[in-house]
């Protein structure tokens, strides 16, 4: 891994802090599972996804079929397969 694939990493680790432990516990789950293909080409639409407030993406998880979720619907839906 290169050290911009690796600043990106620590980037997206960090974006993935947020104020609701819920959020917080998924997107760990998902880095950890799906980190290597994200460094290969998913970091853009990651990155947009986790520019979201919280309660939006919060709502967006619990509801993918919201019209403005539309551009993440997939990524919002391997997000959610961690849920158990």
């Amino acid at each position: 891994m290169g050290a911009a694939d690796e600043q990106r990493c620590r980037k997206l680790k960090w974006l993935c802090r947020r104020g609701m432990k819920e959020l917080d516990i998924l997107l760990e789950h998902f880095l950890a599972r799906r980190g290597a293909e994200l460094r290969s080409g998913l970091w853009p639409e990651l990155e947009a996804l986790l520019d979201t407030e919280d309660d939006l993406l919060w709502d967006w998880v619990q509801h993918p079929a919201t019209p403005a979720a539309e551009p993440f619907r997939a990524l919002l839906e391997d997000i959610r397969s961690d849920r158990g």
